[in-house]
């Protein structure tokens, strides 16, 4: 099993509240799923291929995806986007995809060090913080330290595109409002995560913003989408409505609430939304 697997938020901000949340129609299968026909409008599931901006792949709003980080990759799951552990997952893995059409994310961990996967010895020690509650093998990254970042990160964003990955997802991009045992600011985060836009797009990926709801206005220039956890719970989902506004998909799911909690508020604002369960397996129940 990934120790990754079940990533969800470890801060709770409030930032707004949502409207009343309306009932949706989901199912609970792993394979194919029919969203309906795509009318084009701004909140409709899209199953039309993406388009690419800028030389990079750039998702739209309401694309239909998957997100799965536990186990062996279930490819017959019948939705545009792949998001999957880019460790973990081969180039035949991300072929296979590819050739029934779907474009690929390559899940890492920015900001936190694990000692579980291949490169933990390249970290030097001064970069490692203190320990992520609640994810044993993990240590917070001083993120101020851009000059001894950068070199790793872009090794791991290598590696996503060595494999043919479409794009990349960081995690833990929001480490300054965090006990990470290093005094981050707001600035310090916004310049990590900027540098980690940076390195995806100067290798032809697209890149997405993980949670960091508080810092969206000043970041949705930088990125081509975003993936969040747990926006409807939380009364958060609105703070999401820039990307959606600038064209750019919003990968959303729920562990705890069911999608007649959250559909009818993700169909409005426009959000790829599903509940999965918080291992992240191949199971799921969309919009």
């Amino acid at each position: 099993m990934n120790p990754r697997a079940g990533r969800h938020r470890w801060a709770v901000l409030p930032a707004v509240l949502l409207l009343a949340l309306a009932g949706c129609s989901a199912t609970g299968s792993s394979g194919p799923d029919d969203d309906g026909d795509d009318d084009g409008g701004a909140t409709a599931p899209s199953s039309r291929a993406p388009r690419t901006t800028g030389g990079h792949w750039q998702p739209r709003p309401g694309t239909r995806w998957q997100w799965q980080l536990d186990g062996k990759v279930d490819t017959g799951v019948d939705v545009p986007v792949y998001d999957i552990d880019g460790f973990e997952n081969s180039a035949a893995v991300v072929d296979k995809l590819h050739a029934r059409g779907r474009k690929v994310i390559c899940y890492i961990n920015a900001g936190a060090w694990e000692d579980f996967r291949p490169d933990k010895a390249a970290f030097p020690k001064a970069l490692l913080g203190a320990d992520n509650k609640g994810w044993h093998g993990e240590k917070w990254l001083d993120i101020r330290r851009l000059d001894l970042l950068r070199p790793l990160m872009a090794s791991r964003i290598d590696m996503c595109r060595q494999k043919g990955f479409d794009a990349v997802e960081p995690d833990l991009t929001e480490g300054y409002r965090n006990h990470t045992g290093f005094p981050l600011k707001a600035a310090d985060q916004l310049a990590f995560n900027r540098m980690l836009a940076k390195l995806a797009h100067d290798r032809g990926l697209a890149v997405g913003l993980k949670n960091d709801l508080e810092q969206i206005p000043q970041l949705v220039p930088d990125f081509d989408f975003a993936v969040n956890e747990q926006c409807a719970q939380y009364d958060e989902c609105d703070s999401l409505a820039p990307f959606v506004k600038n064209g750019k998909a919003v990968f959303h799911v729920e562990y705890e609430l069911k999608p007649g909690d959250f559909c009818g508020t993700s169909r409005r604002l426009g959000l790829s939304s599903m509940q999965k369960k918080l291992g992240l397996d191949a199971w799921r129940a969309p919009c």
